[in-house]
């Protein structure tokens, strides 16, 4: 490797010491990524925010069992129903065109789906809203109505399926997240819950869903504080891996260059030899050592020696 290089590295590895957080620098996404290559990944920089508003939520959401490290904060599972696990029910096409006899039909239909559901008719309220849905899908109370109805049917995934509905055609409808509150505090999603309960206080408030909101968001606090310590463990673990990382990078940069210092001196010695092997060689020869004796005494007697070119080669060595 490059001299310049291992220094680089070595600077940036003493800067990273000094402040941890570098790698937090747009300017170094690049190590960030190399590490994620390596089987890791960084999340450890993001800040956990407390019911962080949410215009469309993932349906079908089954509550987080906590893992072995989450468990010195139960999670309050009363109350709370296994979620329905069934096909998703039939949504209106938007891109008919409704006219007002369709409208008419549908409030008839809407009507109808009351009646049978304060007969204790449920399913057959389902049917008969579904057929109103599809004369008209453009309304959100509609979805609303059918929401409200599955959630007394202890379905709340249907229920959430329908107010993501009709929020989307209406995102300032109350009652769209009231019943979305309903059916997250069925499946015991408590955080989502509690914002949702607070936005349709926002929007309309009333005594029964203020009572609740202030029921569920206890548990809502409770359950935040169980993932802002996982994150806060999880994100120490990543530091961890970050800092091992890091460390063994040092540590083959220090191998390298101590390889490099003793590959230097061979690369010294064998230059020493091959400038110094015709005198080496010429010491072992007894008549060119005894020809410099000679000359040692005398140096007149040099004279005799001016065409032993071997001699002469090594007097310039030797002077």
């Amino acid at each position: 490797m490059d001299p310049k290089s291992v220094g680089d590295l070595q600077a940036l590895l003493s800067l990273y010491k000094q402040d941890p957080t570098l790698l937090r620098a747009k300017q170094l996404s690049f190590i960030r990524d190399s590490l994620e290559s390596m089987g890791d990944t960084i999340a450890g920089f993001q800040v956990i925010e407390t019911f962080p508003l949410r215009v469309g939520k993932e349906e079908d959401k089954s509550p987080e069992p906590p893992t072995t490290e989450e468990s010195d904060l139960e999670v309050d599972e009363d109350g709370v129903i296994k979620p329905d696990d069934v096909d998703p029910q039939e949504m209106g096409d938007e891109n008919v065109e409704v006219t007002n006899d369709m409208k008419t039909k549908a409030e008839q239909k809407k009507e109808e789906a009351c009646a049978a559901l304060e007969s204790g008719e449920m399913q057959n309220a389902i049917d008969l809203i579904t057929e109103a849905i599809k004369l008209n899908p453009q309304s959100s109370l509609l979805y609303a109505n059918r929401a409200s109805i599955f959630v007394k049917m202890q379905k709340p995934n249907a229920a959430i399926r329908d107010c993501n509905k009709a929020s989307e055609l209406n995102p300032d409808d109350a009652q769209t997240y009231k019943w979305r509150g309903k059916a997250h505090m069925l499946l015991g999603h408590w955080e989502e819950a509690a914002e949702d309960l607070a936005l349709a206080c926002t929007w309309d408030y009333d005594e029964d869903t203020n009572a609740l909101l202030k029921e569920v968001q206890p548990r809502a606090l409770k359950m935040t504080e169980l993932h802002n310590k996982y994150k806060r463990k999880h994100n120490l673990k990543k530091i961890q891996v970050i800092q091992n990382t890091l460390d063994r990078i040092k540590s083959m940069l220090e191998e390298q260059d101590k390889a490099q210092r003793e590959e230097n001196i061979w690369q010294w010695m064998t230059r020493i030899y091959r400038r110094y092997l015709d005198f080496f060689m010429a010491i072992m020869d007894p008549r060119i050592i005894l020809a410099w004796v000679d000359v040692t005494w005398n140096p007149d007697n040099i004279a005799k020696y001016r065409e032993n070119h071997k001699f002469m080669k090594f007097i310039g060595q030797v002077d």
